[in-house]
């Protein structure tokens, strides 16, 4: 423990503080220091610039939530490069290595096989997920009877955590006794082994991610039906059938919608854990997702320093991928803000 942080504990038990509040005293006391240099600054600035007000206002509005992003997000990353540059089991003092982490780390077989295994499940599971949100999105945007209701049961699996996801796929995939290979069974199928198969721990995988495309889903709703009805109105007249109004229509005022949702389906997929976490890696390391090997090197192995530096090869190539895709989507994405500036200018 800080020193400051200790001296400051004892002396708020000094003063009669119940124990289950003494935790938060530091950090009541660090926010109170923070709102008073706020508000010298405040006061010194509305003393030399009078118009001030509404920037001082907004400062004390947004600090909040600037204070907890600065405690709570940029400190535990700077304290993570730190850590990735030392060799700490978590019990002794961290020992500084420098890039002796990263080198090892580029040398690592276990990496390579985690980033090939995740780097793959992105890749197939994203456009997979995408298009059939889409589409079911496409399918439940109509004003027949029941859609309400089948808008729910799509969304529903959404709500089911990671864990209870697996547990319930592990049954329906289970070589023996699984649901599918019962079914499977039926047309004269012989099943595979699923999660104790390593060709097929991963496309199982991918197959049981396209289960919760009902969050996708209801972002895509939602975007179909601000579509103005007007375009397609303006496009049947012109004679444009359905295919042609979902081309040259539909498509263009839902691609920064798709933008949106295959990027946050990357970020997310490169930082799948649940389902290696569940099976152990799978055989053969065939489930070793990036994330998993993290988890393992920092809480199994007691690595932090390396588990710190894998955690910022992650995010290095995630800042990667998400760069890329921005910089490609510009070709394909439309919006009319956009095409409107370049009118005014001509």
């Amino acid at each position: 423990m800080n020193p400051t942080v200790g001296w400051i504990r004892n002396l708020a038990e000094s003063w009669g503080v119940p124990h289950a509040l003494v935790p938060l005293v530091p950090f009541l006391l660090l926010l109170i220091v923070l709102y008073a240099v706020i508000g010298l600054a405040a006061y010194g600035a509305r003393r030399t610039w009078p118009r001030a007000d509404k920037t001082i206002a907004f400062w004390l509005f947004v600090s909040p939530w600037l204070i907890g992003f600065c405690l709570f997000t940029v400190g535990p990353m700077a304290s993570s490069v730190y850590v990735s540059l030392t060799s700490w089991d978590l019990i002794t003092p961290p020992k500084f290595v420098g890039l002796a982490n990263y080198t090892e780390a580029f040398g690592d077989p276990k990496v390579a096989q985690a980033l090939k295994v995740t780097l793959l499940y992105a890749v197939i599971s994203v456009p997979l997920q995408t298009a059939l949100a889409f589409l079911v999105a496409l399918l439940l945007n109509t004003d027949l009877p029941g859609m309400r209701f089948f808008r729910t049961v799509w969304y529903l699996p959404s709500l089911v955590s990671g864990v209870a996801q697996m547990v319930l796929f592990l049954w329906v995939f289970n070589p023996q006794y699984g649901l599918m290979n019962d079914v499977l069974g039926r047309f004269g199928i012989a099943g595979p082994g699923w999660f104790n198969d390593a060709s097929w721990a991963l496309p199982t995988v991918i197959l049981m991610s396209l289960w919760t495309v009902g969050g996708a889903m209801v972002i895509y709703l939602a975007g179909l039906k601000d579509v103005p009805s007007n375009l397609y109105e303006a496009a049947a007249l012109d004679g444009a059938g359905a295919v042609r109004q979902f081309w040259h229509v539909t498509l263009p005022q839902m691609s920064p919608i798709i933008l949106f949702n295959a990027l946050t389906g990357i970020i997310g997929s490169l930082q799948i854990f649940t389902q290696g976490f569940i099976a152990n890696g799978g055989p053969k390391d065939s489930l070793l997702f990036f994330v998993y090997y993290l988890y393992d090197n920092a809480f199994q192995n007691f690595r932090m320093g390396y588990a710190s530096a894998l955690a910022w090869i992650l995010f290095a190539v995630i800042l990667a991928l998400t760069g890329v895709t921005l910089r490609g989507s510009s070709f394909a994405v439309y919006y009319e803000t956009e095409l409107s500036r370049k009118r005014r200018r001509r």
